[in-house]
């Protein structure tokens, strides 16, 4: 997500930042007392605010269950590796011990047939 986010975040704070100095720029133009003027500038201002507010929890929420699921995912795959591993390793050592029972086997009959 390191690209892709980014680009959203730098979106979502262009439109942000575009849509500030509109508001701020229509209302010093317009032809109003400027104290009604402030007090619409403030207003939009906070409004502004909630609205990053808001998009940055929505995005922050996306973020931590994107995390959950790799995790969630890796974990998973990490358990299905070591599993794999263990399978095999039991595979093998089971072959081993028999192939080196049948060595003794053999080992031991042959020091028969030179004992008589």
């Amino acid at each position: 997500m390191s690209r892709k986010g980014n680009n959203t975040a730098g979106l979502l704070a262009g439109l942000l930042a575009g849509a500030a100095a509109g508001v701020i720029l229509g209302m010093l133009y317009a032809p109003e007392e400027g104290k009604e003027t402030r007090k619409k500038i403030k207003t939009k201002a906070n409004d502004l605010k909630d609205q990053a507010k808001s998009k940055y929890e929505d995005v922050s929420e996306k973020v931590k269950d994107q995390y959950g699921n790799i995790s969630s995912t890796f974990k998973e795959t990490a358990n299905n590796v070591a599993g794999t591993v263990k399978d095999g390793y039991d595979k093998y050592k089971d072959q081993i011990v028999s192939k080196t029972t049948d060595v003794v086997k053999d080992v031991e009959a042959g020091l028969n047939d030179l004992k008589k």
